[in-house]
């Protein structure tokens, strides 16, 4: 599966910075963790810090999926409203959804701390109405949000052009977000694990499982064998085929990274997230070397060639999109891509065990959210793994749907 197109920011300023070995030989371990991107060292960085022997397997090299993909924002915020999710699964079990997102970035923050990983910044974030008549939707999620503890405030269309230069009707303002680069984080998290021993293999393509009565044995397309007590599915979007039933819709999005620039021009507060309630919507964020990447405009299809051939078009209404929310914007894109996106019926991820994979779990963090629900997976997986955890919060589990 082709999972990104373009020249993606994080593959053009990091390139490939380590090489890992393909698997060239039979081997045994205590767990397998299929997939090598960000969800799958985040997984492994977990398990080893339960004493779990692991390896990484990846179809690809390391990091060029979906991870390379990513914009990288961190936010507590989940592709479907609190006030929503709140209708739809009650209170408590959105509430703790969203404070479990907030955790994760605080989680991260420690984590790049630990690595000594520089890109890693707190930002707040800005959810603006797209149109006036999304204010009273925008109401009823900071009533929600309040409830539920976080810390957000309301911004009138006055206070947001002169806060933030944004041409918009009303804005909830959010202090907990946060940014950084997915893909030089997960070779960092690679690096970090492999001198704990955690070995990480890729090029070596999963072609076919086999369960076993108290084990599984992996076989790579090249005929070598994994055998493993247990297997960890961290290879997102890629897992349906070991799924038999839908729990995914995939769709096509679009992101445009501009010439270098003085922040202040563009926008007066640095770090802040945007995105809008708009459909098609759109978001932004200012990077460490002086960049706006700006996303959305996403298309209700799956096909790499399509979306691919739509790059450039997509670049340009995002960049004329961007231009007209925010007064001070002279945006010059440089780079352009594309990926494929995921996403939920009610905007939550897929964590845990599944009843027709036996020695499976899955930490499959489908939606914006990618990362902050990666971190919540490895640690909820390896807690199950390690027996510390008795079971997934239902929430996020294959049961409710």
């Amino acid at each position: 599966m082709k999972l990104s197109g373009g020249y993606p920011l994080g593959l053009i300023q990091n390139g490939i910075p380590y090489n890992y070995p393909k698997l060239l030989k039979d081997i045994r371990t205590d767990v397998a963790v299929i997939g090598g991107g960000i969800s799958g060292a985040l997984m492994a960085y977990y398990l080893n810090k339960e004493n779990v022997e692991t390896i990484v397997v990846d179809g690809r090299t390391v990091g060029l999926g979906s991870t390379c993909a990513s914009t990288s924002l961190l936010q507590y915020e989940i592709d479907t409203r609190l006030s929503e999710l709140r209708e739809r699964i009650g209170n408590a079990a959105a509430d703790r959804a969203y404070r479990l997102c907030g955790d994760a970035i605080h989680t991260l923050h420690g984590i790049t701390k630990k690595l000594r990983f520089a890109d890693f910044s707190f930002a707040k974030s800005i959810y603006y109405a797209a149109s006036a008549k999304h204010i009273p939707m925008l109401l009823s999620e900071l009533e929600a949000r309040k409830q539920a503890g976080f810390s957000v405030k309301w911004m009138d269309g006055e206070q947001l052009l002169q806060n933030y230069g944004v041409h918009a009707p009303a804005a909830l303002q959010s202090e907990l977000a946060a940014q950084t680069d997915a893909y030089a984080l997960c070779h960092s998290l690679h690096q970090h694990n492999i001198r704990k021993g955690v070995s990480v293999y890729d090029r070596s393509f999963v072609s076919r499982i086999e369960t076993k009565k108290r084990s599984v044995v992996l076989h790579t397309e090249e005929g070598y064998r994994i055998h493993c007590k247990k297997i960890v599915f961290a290879n997102g979007y890629e897992v349906v085929k070991y799924i038999d039933k839908p729990i995914v819709k995939l769709s096509s999005t679009f992101a445009v990274a501009s010439e270098q620039f003085d922040r202040k021009e563009m926008m007066p507060d640095q770090d802040v997230l945007l995105w809008s309630t708009g459909d098609p919507y759109l978001y932004a964020k200012c990077t460490r070397d002086q960049r706006l990447v700006i996303g959305g405009r996403d298309e209700d299809f799956f096909s790499p060639a399509k979306r691919d051939a739509m790059i450039e078009r997509k670049a340009g209404l995002l960049v004329k999109d961007i231009n007209q929310l925010l007064t001070r914007s002279t945006f010059k894109p440089e780079f352009r891509w594309a990926g494929t996106f995921g996403s939920t019926k009610d905007g939550l991820p897929f964590i845990g065990s599944y009843t027709g994979r036996p020695h499976a779990y899955f930490a499959l963090g489908f939606g914006g959210n990618g990362i902050t629900f990666s971190v919540i997976a490895a640690r909820i997986v390896s807690g199950l793994i390690s027996g510390r955890i008795k079971r997934e919060p239902r929430f996020f589990s294959f049961d409710r749907v």
